[in-house]
């Protein structure tokens, strides 16, 4: 039987025909080299491949790594010493789906404590694109399996906001990586009320431990605690000190309950194992998401 094929990342530039990424190869780095850690591409995706191009199109999409991406320091000696199926894994491509109540609330989840990669950690809905599949079905896919809510794209408006270069572990004093990605973050904005949607919720248990939604201004906090920097990270006082949380129990049953926001303001750790926390992809698409919400501010 043929082996099942992923979708993977190919890399196009200066017009030369794309070519499959190397795990250890850093997608960011290829763009704009090994000190900056933003660039601008597009992407498309074509006949089971995922292809960022530096030739753009309509301004291009946001392209970014966290500054200690592992990728970025891994060492020959270190990328040598991978396992043979590690390095022979390509990049994978992920999506992820911000979902935007009609008043402005984010649904996050916070992934299962069974789950072997970053474990009790928010995130918005989503995971792998399937063959023959497009990215906003992927995530409309992603979005039903694991949160039980089933929008059809006549009732949304979509917006591509960015892509992240995920590595795990997020950092070399992890340990060596194991997985790497590029995650496509993709807004979704409906016409239902938070309280609506949440009426709809039916988490998958066996992927998602909780949900919660957060508004402008917990997601400010939220992009303020940047990962990798070590400065206390300060709660600021206009926001509540906890926040309504759904908590999903083995059995798929629901309890609302109350969390910490201080929770939501964790950084990535360096060493140990990983904490409750907002991943640090996820901080980068809701910093995207803030500036969407810009115009209105300034009409407002």
């Amino acid at each position: 039987m043929e082996k099942v094929r992923r979708i993977l990342v190919y890399l196009s530039k200066d017009n030369a025909a794309p070519q499959c990424a190397r795990f250890v190869q850093s997608i960011t780095g290829h763009f704009v080299g090994d000190v900056e850690d933003q660039a601008t591409v597009s992407c498309s995706l074509d006949n089971n491949r995922f292809i960022l191009s530096d030739q753009l199109y309509g301004g291009g999409i946001p392209l970014k790594r966290a500054p200690f991406c592992p990728i970025k320091y891994l060492s020959h000696s270190e990328a040598a010493s991978l396992p043979p199926d590690t390095l022979k894994r390509g990049v994978d491509v992920g999506v992820a789906v911000l979902l935007q109540s009609a008043n402005q609330r984010l649904l996050l989840t916070r992934r299962a404590s069974c789950l072997r990669i970053f474990p009790n950690v928010w995130v918005p809905p989503g995971g792998h694109v399937e063959l023959d599949e497009k990215l906003l079905d992927a995530g409309l896919r992603e979005l039903h399996e694991e949160t039980g809510l089933k929008l059809s794209p006549d009732q949304i408006s979509t917006q591509l906001l960015g892509l992240w270069e995920s590595v795990y572990p997020p950092m070399l004093s992890r340990g060596l990586p194991q997985r790497h990605h590029i995650v496509t973050y993709i807004l979704l904005k409906s016409s239902l009320s938070h309280l609506q949607l949440q009426a709809c919720l039916k988490p998958d248990p066996a992927e998602v431990s909780g949900c919660v939604w957060v508004d402008a201004g917990l997601v400010k906090a939220i992009v303020s605690a940047v990962d990798g920097e070590e400065d206390s990270v300060q709660v600021p006082a206009d926001l509540p000190c906890t926040i309504s949380v759904t908590e999903v129990s083995i059995h798929g049953d629901l309890e609302e309950t109350s969390q910490p926001v201080s929770v939501f303001c964790n950084r990535a750790p360096d060493h140990g194992e990983e904490i409750e926390r907002v991943s640090t992809g996820t901080k980068y698409a809701l910093e995207l998401w803030l500036k969407t919400l810009e115009p209105h501010t300034e009409m407002g």
